[in-house]
């Protein structure tokens, strides 16, 4: 089953807003999780789609890469 893009990008935002509480930044396997009979790699395409967008940002430390709404939480433009 192909994932269509504004579906996908629903659910996605759905999950991110219903953990905002607790959490601001997932990592790709989160998001893998929502997508189980998917590739990651078509995953992957749909978070890159958003991420160019501006409705998610990306960020890493070096070692570990996560997701997040942009605008929410701490992001590495906001820190030092």
């Amino acid at each position: 089953m192909a994932l269509v893009y504004e579906e996908a990008k629903a659910k996605i935002i759905e999950f991110c807003n219903s953990k905002a509480k607790s959490k601001s930044k997932f990592y790709f396997n989160d998001f893998t999780a929502l997508f189980p009979e998917e590739k990651g790699r078509d995953v992957k395409k749909i978070l890159t789609q958003m991420i160019n967008e501006e409705v998610l940002v990306f960020w890493s430390s070096g070692s570990t890469s996560m997701y997040g709404l942009a605008g929410a939480g701490k992001h590495a433009d906001g820190e030092d």
